[in-house]
């Protein structure tokens, strides 16, 4: 039974991919991805097409919101799907990190949140990261304090990213009184938010939050208040095996386009794919990939893990991945010479999107420590 189950499983899972593939080479190639992004201020390309056309957006989230039920590994695929595309980023922070948020908390709120993620009319920006943190979940300025029968919230956020398009926020915050964690949902509307519009390295689009007094209903609060660490740390560690997996749809692009520049360009009258030095290059960057997706794969095989083995085996995937983004992305950029690092080739916008995975949710050299502090732990 066991067997027929993971078998249904990968023939889904399967034809997410091809689905998704097809519909992104239709509607979100290179060309039609800058064009898109340069009128994309306010809304997300392709959001309601993902949702009511093609169902991926509900492919993770509970049934009982109009979702398929799938896993994390089925994200992962959607992840590594619309990595080859350069278009994970609103799927990573409103499916990934609040999707999977809501369903832990549940309510009547969250459950209505969930299903507007899945028809594809809502998008959910996380902020969490602060201008003064380096990958510290704990380390939160930004407070939250009772005020009525609602609460009050000010502080600071910085590179929210998809910012501009979310139709909430999800906010982290320290309760004032006791500095335990808190996650709330945010209004972009609301009075007293500040927000700063940019582009970040990969010409997505980010922004900076400022809340000044913010008054929130008393279900802005999602589940119990001052409980939310455990939440957050676990919606961290899923959020960094998201970029790993997406980071492999990047690198498998910049491998490809750079195996057919090779076979193209001609030197000493032989094409440069024959010269030994430039195959023995391409094939570290293959092997670099290829080790960096299966640790991640096994890694999120633990995502239900105990925390500090779901932590260990994150942080393992995600050294490994930040190593082969180098490896891949500077390879493809000195194997194309000066034209990699144009704006006319695509391998220059994914080797910029490689670099931003590589420090994202915390740099390889923190994870490593991280690995270095949990081994010896355990």
């Amino acid at each position: 039974m066991s067997t027929s189950h993971a078998t249904i499983a990968d023939d889904t899972r399967a034809m997410l991919r091809d689905s998704l593939a097809r519909y992104l080479a239709d509607h979100y190639d290179f060309d039609q991805r800058r064009r898109l992004l340069d009128a994309a201020a306010t809304q997300a390309p392709l959001w309601r097409g993902l949702g009511s056309e093609l169902g991926v957006l509900g492919a993770t989230l509970p049934e009982s919101v109009g979702g398929m039920g799938g896993d994390f590994l089925d994200a992962m695929a959607i992840l590594e799907t619309l990595g080859a595309s350069l278009a994970a980023e609103p799927y990573l922070s409103t499916v990934v990190i609040a999707g999977g948020v809501l369903a832990r908390v549940g309510g009547d709120r969250a459950q209505a949140l969930l299903a507007a993620i899945a028809a594809g009319e809502a998008v959910v920006a996380f902020a969490h990261d602060e201008p003064h943190t380096r990958f510290d979940a704990t380390d939160l300025h930004t407070t939250v304090a009772s005020h009525g029968a609602g609460w009050v919230l000010e502080g600071h956020k910085a590179v929210v990213q998809c910012g501009p398009w979310a139709t909430q926020f999800l906010v982290s915050a320290r309760s004032a009184d006791t500095a335990s964690a808190n996650l709330l949902l945010v209004d972009p509307n609301a009075r007293g938010l500040v927000r700063r519009d940019f582009r970040t390295l990969d010409a997505g689009w980010a922004s900076e939050l400022r809340f000044d007094r913010v008054e929130l209903p008393g279900d802005a609060m999602l589940g119990v208040g001052g409980e939310a660490q455990p939440l957050i740390e676990r919606a961290l560690d899923e959020a960094a095996l998201a970029v790993c997996a997406e980071a492999a749809g990047v690198l498998q692009r910049l491998i490809t386009d750079t195996a057919d520049y090779l076979k193209q360009r001609r030197q000493f009258g032989a094409p440069l794919a024959s010269f030994q030095v430039l195959q023995h290059r391409l094939a570290d960057m293959h092997i670099a990939l290829a080790q960096a997706r299966a640790l991640a794969w096994a890694a999120a095989a633990q995502i239900d893990a105990q925390p500090i083995q779901r932590a260990a085996a994150v942080s393992s995937a995600k050294v490994m991945t930040g190593r082969a983004c180098r490896t891949v992305g500077q390879g493809a950029v000195q194997l194309h010479g000066g034209m990699g690092m144009t704006d006319e080739l695509a391998v220059g916008h994914y080797f910029r999107r490689a670099t931003q995975i590589e420090l994202s949710f915390g740099s390889t050299d923190q994870h490593l420590r991280r690995v270095d502090r949990l081994s010896g732990a355990a």
